[in-house]
């Protein structure tokens, strides 16, 4: 178990702290719900959350075949949705991935980053749109 801890510091802004590590970042409610838009928001965290997590199993995949992805990248951009409630309602990525990789580990690397255990706890009507595109 993980555990970390979140305390308010008012005026919709709070502070994260990783327990193992002891890292700590800001969260602050967006511009177009009440906040200052000062730092992320949480729900801008889960789509941080999304890319890092696909493009860490990705590395995973990576590390197995010897490949290097070094300089890859990842773009996520987050549609909120206000009916039936404010949420998620979609998060395009884009991911850049070295040219030089070999075809037959573009499916296997794709297959990896979909598995990712961030995209699988994602409520079913959170449309997720990746693009893996293979750029020098």
């Amino acid at each position: 178990m993980i555990e970390m801890d979140v305390g308010y510091q008012g005026k919709l802004h709070c502070t994260v702290k990783h327990g193992p590590s002891g890292a700590i970042i800001a969260t602050d409610a967006p511009k177009d719900n009440q906040g200052l838009g000062a730092a992320f928001s949480p729900t801008d965290l889960v789509g941080a959350a999304l890319g890092s997590c696909m493009m860490t199993l990705m590395g995973i995949y990576a590390q197995r075949h010897n490949l290097d992805l070094q300089g890859s990248s990842a773009h996520v951009a987050k549609d909120m949705v206000t009916t039936p409630v404010r949420r998620i309602g979609k998060l395009n990525l884009s991911f850049n991935l070295p040219r030089a990789v070999a075809p037959e580990h573009r499916t296997g690397l794709e297959n990896s980053a979909r598995t990712c255990p961030v995209s699988k706890s994602l409520h079913p009507d959170v449309q997720v749109v990746a693009e893996f595109n293979y750029v020098n």
